[in-house]
């Protein structure tokens, strides 16, 4: 079963993260500035945060 990650040295992590906006589960969320966190729970491994996010930092494998 496929997996996000969250790949922390390719995020910022100096703004509100773009992707939690387009999650339809609300399986991502972030604290202040920090990388995004990842509710596996919640998750339905559908990739539109890794395909929205510009720098790549969430990696569906």
């Amino acid at each position: 079963m496929k997996q996000l990650k969250v790949v922390t040295d390719r995020c910022p992590q100096n703004h509100p993260c773009p992707s939690v906006r387009v999650c339809p589960v609300g399986a991502l969320t972030q604290s202040g500035f920090s990388a995004p966190k990842v509710n596996e729970e919640k998750c339905i491994r559908c990739g539109k945060c890794s395909n929205f996010c510009p720098k790549k930092a969430l990696v569906l494998e």
